[in-house]
């Protein structure tokens, strides 16, 4: 399922994984060992204090005896990983996608792919340009809908945001469509501004839908590593988020933000976005991918 991994990060993998199999085929393991790994870890962006959980675990199974060779390391850096992701719950079922994340993480083409997966489960899609204080947001997002037979909905430069969320809720009401994705601004002139926006937003479409649940997407860079996750934290911490979504993994992003992102956010991971086609998509799936990681 995500074998894209391999085939789009080459670079990254030559210089990561390919010297995590070195350290999976030693016959004996020693601290430097462990070190080496560590680095590695953070290397690939895992983060430092979620690389020192895993380490102290490994370094406690080793001490032990429980741990003796490369293929012993592999096998338990595979389940700390697995532990890590857990089995976070599932995104909700819901028929209206607020997305939200900063500025150039990916939101609008994030929009599109959505738009063509749920349009090849014979779904009517109304999109919703509600960035309207960047420019080329909306049309960026009509060239989306064209690709991937959608409707849209979107307001003028300068226009009240949450005025085209609500001409978007009455058409999809008027007109009987399937989903409703709505894509929100990155930056406004302060982080309160910001989040008192994207609070208008959810008010007015629990007004106009009632009976809708709402799934809030965060799409977050893997090119930027931690620093996009850290800017993501602003909206972990005023925003009810129901998943991350890791978008541009073709380019220098590193697996390892899928690691540090489920351990300090504490928030599910649901897709995986690479290239820039509208089918480059994938639904997270934890076993999968750590196994993409690590087998190669």
């Amino acid at each position: 399922m995500f074998s894209f991994i391999k085939n789009a990060l080459q670079k990254i993998y030559s210089q990561v994984t390919g010297k995590l199999q070195t350290l999976f085929s030693r016959k004996t393991l020693d601290e430097a060992t462990l070190k080496e790994l560590e680095l590695l870890l953070i290397s690939a962006d895992t983060g430092v204090k979620t690389t020192r959980i895993i380490i102290d675990n490994l370094k406690r199974q080793w001490q032990n005896g429980t741990i003796k060779e490369g293929d012993d390391l592999k096998k338990a850096l595979e389940q700390e990983l697995l532990a890590i992701l857990g089995t976070p719950k599932a995104i909700p079922a819901s028929s209206i996608y607020l997305l939200v994340g900063i500025n150039g993480s990916g939101k609008t083409t994030f929009a599109g792919k959505l738009s063509c997966a749920l349009h090849k489960e014979g779904k009517k899609v109304l999109l919703v340009a509600a960035d309207t204080f960047r420019a080329a947001a909306a049309e960026q997002l009509k060239q989306w809908a064209h690709k991937t037979n959608a409707a849209i909905i979107a307001g003028k430069e300068g226009q009240d945001p949450a005025s085209v969320v609500f001409a978007g809720c009455e058409q999809f009401k008027a007109q009987n469509f399937d989903a409703l994705i709505i894509d929100t601004a990155g930056r406004l002139q302060t982080k309160t501004n910001l989040m008192k926006e994207l609070e208008k937003i959810r008010k007015i479409i629990g007004r106009q839908l009632p009976d809708q649940t709402i799934c809030t997407l965060l799409t977050i860079d893997a090119m930027l590593g931690q620093n996009s996750f850290e800017q993501a934290t602003l909206f972990h911490e005023s925003t009810q988020l129901d998943g991350i979504v890791l978008t541009k993994m073709d380019g220098t992003g590193k697996g390892g933000i899928v690691f540090a992102i489920t351990h300090q956010l504490k928030i599910p991971v649901a897709f995986i976005a690479y290239g820039e086609q509208p089918d480059q998509l994938k639904k997270f799936n934890a076993q999968e991918y750590v196994q993409e990681l690590l087998n190669q």
